[in-house]
């Protein structure tokens, strides 16, 4: 089923841990790898492609690092993902029949149509998901739950 990329899982473990640091506070990819076992030169490519579209800041020196640089409200999952990997589609079907690659049965197959819709579906909800909410990040536009008042059963089978 729609299996996560591990650079989007990368990316997502670097945003998470950044989103809990302070404001201006770096990290490092060696902290990154040291802390979630991530390896070193993969999150490191991983990093430095955020960096130059802007999602992350980069810091270069001795103490140098990454930080957030885009509201991650305002960045889709499915915009993370074309960031890392490009469109990605769900079947071979999915495009031109030009592409390389392309299903050999398009021409004949029955579910391409269902299969389209199937990938719109899902890109809607990826577009419709953003980076903050995925990584449980409180958003101010949502209302906080009232509590349930906490009740005493035991008092209550006493009377």
């Amino acid at each position: 089923m729609n299996k996560i990329n591990r650079k989007l899982e990368y990316a997502l473990i670097g945003l998470k841990h950044m989103r809990a640091k302070a404001p201006g506070e770096l990290t490092s990819v060696k902290e990154l790898a040291s802390a979630y076992g991530v390896p070193f030169d993969a999150a490191s490519r991983v990093m430095q492609v955020l960096a130059q579209k802007g999602v992350l800041i980069s810091e270069q020196g001795a103490h140098g690092g990454y930080m957030i640089g885009r509201d991650l409200a305002r960045l889709s999952y499915a915009e993370l993902s074309e960031i890392l990997l490009g469109k990605v589609a769900i079947a071979r079907c999915i495009g031109d029949s030009a592409d390389e690659g392309a299903c050999e049965m398009r021409g004949s197959c029955n579910i391409v149509t269902p299969v389209q819709m199937l990938n719109r579906k899902i890109n809607e909800f990826y577009r419709g998901l953003s980076v903050a909410e995925l990584l449980g990040v409180p958003s101010s536009k949502k209302k906080r739950e009232p509590e349930m008042p906490q009740q005493n059963f035991e008092a209550e089978a006493e009377a």
